[in-house]
């Protein structure tokens, strides 16, 4: 395996929110508000400027991997693979035993490097949705499901269109099947 993908899920399995919860509280993320390893956990449970770090770095995580191969003059495979494996090192962080976030900070970063135009296009709209929603969930899915569209109205190439569709989807694979055993353990 490349050494840049290998990289990559190292650099996606530095454990941001575990390190900012350690820091500000002496206390584990994994075990405060929904026990998830990410930005919008550190938001809610830590402090708002705490969860902004935590998102920019999360997101620069993501933005690195794909920035470093590409100035290592990879493939487009093997960069996609880096980015891909950014974000499993962020959901399955072998610092933290393989539990860690859901991706969606993580995504954004490869896919503003990925697709900077479309990415900044959709910026403002996502941004609404999420102070009028206060929500990431809705403003992520207008994100991810809006993206494949402008994408293919700015003429981006088929391969990094439906990575751009399999990246969040990966995420929302991750996200159901961390939330499903708590709504199962609830009723």
């Amino acid at each position: 395996m490349p050494w840049v993908v290998i990289l990559s899920y190292f650099l996606g399995s530095i454990p941001t929110a575990y390190i900012a919860s350690r820091v500000l509280r002496g206390t584990d993320i994994r075990h405060l508000g929904d026990e998830n390893v990410g930005a919008a956990n550190a938001f809610r449970e830590l402090s708002r400027a705490a969860g902004v770090i935590v998102g920019i770095v999360d997101l620069g995580k993501g933005a690195l991997a794909i920035l470093i191969a590409q100035a290592t003059h990879q493939t487009m495979a093997l960069v996609m693979l880096a980015g891909a494996a950014a974000v499993v090192g962020h959901n399955w962080p072998v610092f933290l035993g393989f539990r860690g976030g859901r991706g969606v900070s993580t995504t954004v970063g490869i896919l503003l490097v990925l697709v900077t135009m479309p990415m900044l296009i959709l910026a403002l709209p996502t941004l609404l949705i999420l102070i009028i929603k206060r929500n990431v969930t809705p403003a992520c899915a207008f994100l991810f499901i809006m993206l494949p569209l402008v994408d293919w109205l700015l003429r981006v190439p088929v391969s990094i269109i439906i990575y751009g569709v399999a990246l969040p989807a990966l995420v929302g694979i991750t996200t159901f099947l961390r939330t499903r055993p708590k709504v199962v353990r609830q009723a």
